[in-house]
């Protein structure tokens, strides 16, 4: 169960580091995978294993997500915002068709992937398209403190929201499982999907699920100091 209407006390401070896209090319034959994949800029950011649903009335996203549909095939989402589109973001697939307008509109439910890089911008389709590489974490231990610290925000934030979850601690990118659970703001979410550290991310996790459980507490204690305003 996701865990709704909680954010973040942390200052965001994903603009530091976070790269935008600027159509470079950059040199061949890459070092790694690369595929082209057609991508979807929008104001939220979809983490792996997060389901996020869309509603898709723009023309040339329309023409992309039917094309996904009938091939089962993957787009990119990338987060966009006043400060521009990024370069980093995640893999996204149809994991359901809600509704069909008879206006060729959508509502659908996607579910996040694996990572990409955007390493060059290609064209002739009317919705954006690039070459992508993948994304591969920093080899690196994971402390078992930090995984559990992580794990035990979470739970502490489920409980004061009343969610009825399951952690399961040994899971990889137990980081990415946690924050999809949860409404966090973009700019976090996107700091997240930047970095390649587990360990890193664990750590950033605990404090953001530490700082939003604290918000829900003050929120909830604010308002039941509305209700009684004027009453004894």
């Amino acid at each position: 169960m996701r865990v709704a209407a909680l954010s973040s006390a942390r200052p965001s401070s994903s603009a530091r580091g976070s790269r935008r896209l600027v159509g470079h090319p950059q040199g061949c034959p890459y070092p790694y995978r690369v595929d082209e994949l057609g991508l979807f800029p929008l104001g939220i950011v979809l983490l792996p294993s997060e389901q996020v649903p869309l509603h898709i009335f723009e023309p040339r996203y329309r023409e992309l997500i039917g094309e996904c549909i009938e091939e089962e095939s993957e787009f990119g989402l990338l987060y966009a915002d006043e400060a521009g589109v990024r370069e980093l973001g995640t893999r996204a697939r149809v994991e359901s068709v809600l509704e069909r307008f008879d206006d060729g509109r959508l509502n659908i439910v996607v579910v996040g992937g694996e990572r990409f890089v955007v390493e060059r911008l290609t064209h002739g389709r009317p919705f954006m398209t690039a070459e992508v590489g993948e994304v591969v974490d920093e080899p690196a231990e994971v402390d078992p403190e930090t995984r559990a610290a992580a794990a035990g925000s979470f739970r502490a934030l489920a409980a004061l929201a009343g969610a009825e979850t399951e952690v399961e601690e040994d899971r990889q990118e137990l980081s990415f499982a946690l924050a999809a659970q949860v409404e966090l703001p973009p700019d976090d979410k996107q700091r997240l999907l930047e970095s390649r550290s587990e360990q890193e991310r664990l750590e950033l996790v605990a404090e953001l699920l530490e700082a939003a459980r604290k918000t829900l507490i003050v929120t909830r204690e604010l308002g039941e100091r509305a209700k009684r305003n004027g009453h004894r």
